[in-house]
């Protein structure tokens, strides 16, 4: 056999090796009358395990190409090319070809486990149900009417709501703004993600934070940017860093989380805020601020949001209602110049026609009541409460094992281990013991980091959690 796999190529060997067969069958190096070379003997020729050629005869298999008999090998279908054959598309082909790339394995992993089993779950970020203000979203549902339209909305959202919403930055956050410079989103998830698309092309340089949630969202490779990290410290970034990257890379976007940031619970104090603008001022950069957190103060210290200190209109603000009141309600949106929101919002209809009425009547409804000024006094309450209790944890189960700052707000905790650990085995014996978290790499550059989110359990299970992780730990 003269063909051999390319070891060097990011293609696995066995896709290689299916498609070197299929297009063999197609030009007839592999007559139809003859059996395929055995597993036994490709694994020889082309010294590789046998699983592997396993794999892609299983692959050939699947689409039809070839039948495999016990006894006597593996045959190229008699009807291939007859019109009885009903032939299957090579999914998993299509499936790598896509353009939009998929979350990591270890995040999906995450995912998986957290749903289909019960595990204290410290990675998801999220709040938990008791936290939700469902009693007061009960009352909105069955005591108000509905105010909106069950047709396609405006292109920019209801009305009504980038209304409310325009009192409600101002009054929470002190952001100016109008409603015709707001975007419904379906949560600040589509958000970044329009932003990226419409704003940004293929090869532009981009500035994320490190660690940050940002740091492996594969939405910017698939759009192909190239991304320069801006090191997060106790404090946020270094306004002098920014000015390297851009003088090295000519930055065209700077993407900050700056209150509460996940994973560090990090807060850019108000000279650094400043020095980024005068930065983003003096070169022409925008910022995209995403600012989830900023209301979950356990000071109670009111930190401007870049937003609110920006007078040239250089900040993109995102936010939403998915940490603060109920991550199902899919609500959030951008705050930026018009233009910007009207081609933003020209790509979102292309996308989905358009935010549901039904959600957003009910968000607006809360927004505007009372009752959501109480429910986030009692949020705050909360999670300062849990807040408390992982620390406590921490200290107790791990004791001068982890480092870690306080965080004042936000729900997460940013955790360095000080003991040397396999990452992805000490994820594995946690799940075996019924907790899961985030692993730093996912979120940054260094090692030896974890992500425990404080939101999504009760005190109970948070140190219930803690304890556990401690145990694998100790035994890994």
């Amino acid at each position: 056999m003269d063909w051999k796999p390319d070891r060097e190529a990011k293609k696995a060997i066995y896709k290689q090796l299916a498609e070197y067969i299929e297009n063999g069958i197609a030009d007839g190096t592999f007559p139809p009358d003859k059996p395929l070379p055995s597993e036994r003997y490709l694994a020889k020729e082309l010294n590789v395990n046998r699983s592997t050629v396993i794999a892609a005869y299983d692959e050939l298999e699947s689409i039809g190409l070839i039948q495999r008999n016990r006894g006597s090998g593996t045959i190229i279908s008699k009807d291939i090319w007859g019109i009885t054959k009903k032939r299957i598309p090579s999914w998993n082909r299509y499936i790598e070809a896509g353009s939009f790339l998929p979350n990591l394995p270890v995040t999906q992993r995450i995912r998986k486990e957290a749903v289909e089993h019960k595990l204290i779950n410290l990675a998801n970020g999220e709040l938990s149900e008791d936290l939700f203000p469902i009693n007061f979203l009960r009352e909105i549902t069955s005591t108000r009417s509905f105010i909106g339209s069950l047709g396609y909305d405006h292109p920019q959202g209801s009305a009504i709501l980038r209304d409310t919403l325009t009192k409600h930055v101002k009054k929470y956050l002190e952001i100016v703004t109008n409603p015709s410079s707001i975007l419904i989103t379906s949560g600040a998830q589509q958000a970044l993600h329009l932003v990226v698309q419409c704003l940004l092309k293929p090869g532009d340089a981009v500035a994320i934070e490190d660690p940050s949630y940002n740091y492996n969202l594969p939405i910017f490779k698939s759009a192909g940017l190239k991304t320069y990290n801006l090191s997060v410290n106790k404090d946020g970034v270094n306004p002098d860093d920014l000015i390297s990257l851009y003088k090295k890379h000519r930055i065209r976007m700077i993407f900050l989380n700056p209150s509460y940031q996940n994973p560090t619970g990090s807060l850019l104090n108000e000279k650094q805020r400043k020095a980024i603008l005068d930065i983003s001022y003096e070169h022409g950069i925008p910022i995209v601020e995403d600012d989830p957190y900023s209301l979950t103060s356990f000071t109670g210290e009111k930190i401007p949001t870049l937003k609110s200190m920006d007078v040239n209109g250089n900040v993109l603000y995102i936010s939403s209602l998915s940490k603060v009141v109920a991550a199902g309600l899919r609500i959030g949106w951008i705050i930026g110049p018009k233009p910007v929101i009207e081609r933003l919002s020209d790509a979102k209809q292309q996308i989905d026609f358009g935010h549901a009425s039904f959600t957003q009547w009910i968000a607006n409804d809360f927004l505007e009541s009372e009752n959501f000024h109480s429910h986030i006094r009692r949020l705050v309450k909360e999670l300062e409460k849990r807040r408390d209790k992982i620390v406590t944890s921490l200290k107790f189960y791990l004791k001068d094992q982890v480092e870690f700052s306080v965080p004042q707000g936000g729900i997460h905790i940013w955790c360095r281990i000080k003991k040397d650990f396999n990452e992805i085995q000490l994820l594995e014996e946690c799940i075996k013991r019924g907790v899961i978290y985030v692993p730093g790499s996912t979120m940054g550059s260094k090692k030896d980091f974890i992500r425990f989110t404080f939101a999504r359990e009760d005190e109970d299970s948070i140190d219930e959690g803690i304890k556990r992780f401690a145990e694998a730990l100790h035994s890994h």
